[in-house]
């Protein structure tokens, strides 16, 4: 059930809190976790991002994990060793693999639907308090963070940034200018996406192109393996490939960060934007997504 400014500002003068409020930031504590120790304000927080039968994926902040393992403490107060299958210190994200599955896990929202003004909640286990709760409105939001007025503490690093539906829309990461600063859940869904991101097949080589009066940045193509999805999908050797269809390269990571993003989305087919014979033409590529291990069939 959606939740405006209008129902907290009752919700807070009337004294006991809506009920809304209180289911969501009841669903919101099942899906975290405390990372570490909590004894001394010590440990962080963290997100059960995935579940399986036997495994679950938990999400948090790179500088929360100082090891390759760590324990983690369930909602219910068990506890399991966490193994760190993925890690990005740059973007502040590490993800834990636990032997434990059909775990509560959270709903992931998209975080590029933000808009500023939105109410936030942040879950996490600041100065030692377990599954506490703030509540804030989003001032800024972006492809590489999230900032709202949230009140965060030691032990929020880690923790969920939710919208007003419950869906996590970023990992609570720092504070910065009394605002707190989060990844945004569509950052978190390209990092896992990179073990599963497809390859094309091709060596590119970054080169400028003037195109129809615009100066743009180009990737020729002067390889393409043997039977990759590349050469399936009929890309040619000399093809120049500027973008997708929504947008064009700036960076020669961009296709990189393409291919991540199809992935996350659980897509098997990009529309390049490409050069070939003088012609800016749209090219479809197919290719197979490999699914993590708990998601094969």
């Amino acid at each position: 059930m959606p939740l405006n400014m209008t129902e907290v500002a009752g919700a807070q003068t009337q004294g006991p809190p809506a009920s809304g409020i209180v289911e969501i930031a009841d669903r919101l504590r099942r899906s975290s976790v405390l990372i570490g120790d909590r004894r001394g304000g010590g440990g962080g927080s963290g997100v059960i991002w995935e579940t399986g039968a036997n495994k679950s994926v938990i999400i948090t902040n790179a500088h929360v994990v100082k090891n390759r393992r760590a324990r983690v403490t369930l909602r219910d107060g068990r506890t399991s060793e966490g193994h760190v299958t993925n890690f990005d210190a740059r973007r502040d994200l590490a993800a834990l693999t636990l032997d434990v599955g059909g775990l509560p896990v959270a709903t992931i929202g998209d975080s590029d639907a933000l808009r500023v003004g939105e109410l936030v909640f942040a879950v996490g286990n600041p100065l030692g308090l377990v599954g506490a709760l703030a509540v804030g409105v989003v001032h800024a939001s972006g492809k590489h963070w999230v900032g709202a007025d949230v009140r965060l503490a030691p032990g929020n690093s880690g923790g969920m940034l939710a919208d007003a539906e419950g869906r996590v829309v970023g990992i609570n990461s720092m504070i910065a200018n009394n605002l707190a600063f989060a990844v945004p859940s569509n950052a978190v869904k390209r990092f896992l996406a990179r073990d599963t991101r497809p390859q094309l097949g091709i060596k590119i080589r970054a080169l400028p192109v003037t195109q129809d009066g615009s100066d743009m940045l180009g990737l020729l193509v002067f390889e393409a393996q043997r039977g990759s999805a590349a050469e399936r999908s009929g890309l040619m050797i000399g093809d120049i490939i500027v973008g997708t269809r929504e947008r064009l390269f700036t960076n020669s990571s961009d296709l990189a960060t393409a291919l991540e993003d199809a992935a996350a989305s659980k897509l098997e087919k990009l529309e390049l934007s490409l050069i070939r014979g003088g012609k800016k033409i749209h090219w479809p590529v197919t290719f197979q997504i490999n699914k993590p291990e708990m998601e094969a069939k």
